[in-house]
């Protein structure tokens, strides 16, 4: 064979090589491995329609076409708060518990939202925290686990003020080092999604009030994460966080930073089961969660 015929073989054999191998990076598809209904801001209290609406979403969720997997609650599942007597706390976590139990067959876990804690005197926020964790069924305000080759972690976002009432969204130092301890310890392979109650990185933050005062921005250090510039800085450090979910603010929005998606996934109870908040609708997210890394995160509406 000349040499002019040989490097031409070559070459025939090197592109049908390249084509084969792209056609089958092609026809790769990414396979959905978790399917999750994010339900946040619920605020059940005893008001026959937020009962009745509760049980619509539940019925909404479980009539999709895929079911979800799991559902993922982050916080505020009672109206709860400090303002109330004892006896109505009860009666909401009584509520929502009846719902759960008659209304809903899908696998639940459940992170700790501010409304959930019931702290009516100074000093009895951590009392109130406890018995949050006792009615959602978690050993420990924050944890994580796997599941079908992600690694899933639930902060605790909610932390008193120094004055012993109201409270601030942060991570204790304690939790802070856990979390590093957790992300350094997962393989970098597996994918992380991290879910808290008040949004670690939001941008509806500005638009829920009047925040605009003498010319700058003011956001409340009750509404975003206060250590949200540490955490973006540790997340940096790990390119298999992909995703932080969040509740809180009842507005829906999506940011992107540093490669990490942060959405934050409005309320199913919209303004507190009296219609949509601003331009948010009653909802709740379907979060998709593939086994190449990415995930799909889809804000669903449902008649409250």
């Amino acid at each position: 064979m000349q040499r002019r015929d040989l490097l031409k073989t070559m070459g025939m054999a090197v592109s049908g090589l390249s084509f084969t191998g792209t056609a089958a990076a092609m026809n790769h598809q990414p396979k959905r491995v978790l399917r999750i209904a994010h339900l946040t801001d619920i605020h059940i209290q005893p008001h026959l329609w937020a009962g009745r609406s509760f049980e619509k979403c539940l019925h909404h969720l479980q009539s999709l076409p895929v079911k979800p997997d799991m559902i993922l609650n982050t916080g505020d599942s009672v109206m709860g708060s400090h303002r109330i007597e004892k006896a109505k706390a009860v009666k909401e976590w009584e509520l929502y518990h009846k719902i759960m139990s008659s209304e809903n067959s899908t696998p639940i876990i459940s992170c700790i939202g501010n409304h959930d804690i019931w702290h009516p005197g100074q000093g009895m926020f951590e009392d109130g925290k406890k018995w949050a964790m006792d009615e959602l069924r978690i050993q420990r305000p924050y944890f994580s686990f796997d599941r079908n080759g992600w690694h899933i972690i639930v902060l605790d976002s909610v932390q008193s003020c120094p004055e012993g009432t109201g409270y601030l969204a942060r991570l204790d130092e304690q939790q802070f080092e856990w979390l590093k301890r957790d992300l350094r310890g997962t393989p970098s392979q597996t994918p992380v999604m991290i879910a808290s109650h008040i949004p670690i990185l939001s941008a509806s933050v500005f638009f829920d009030g009047d925040n605009l005062k003498d010319r700058s921005w003011v956001v409340p250090g009750s509404w975003m994460h206060m250590d949200s510039a540490r955490l973006v800085e540790l997340f940096y450090k790990y390119d298999n966080v992909k995703l932080a979910i969040s509740g809180h603010i009842h507005l829906l929005d999506r940011v992107t930073y540093n490669k990490v998606t942060y959405c934050c996934n409005g309320a199913v109870s919209g303004n507190y089961w009296m219609g949509k908040y601003k331009e948010t609708n009653p909802g709740y997210a379907i979060i998709d969660l593939y086994d190449d890394g990415s995930f799909s995160n889809e804000y669903v509406t449902y008649r409250a």
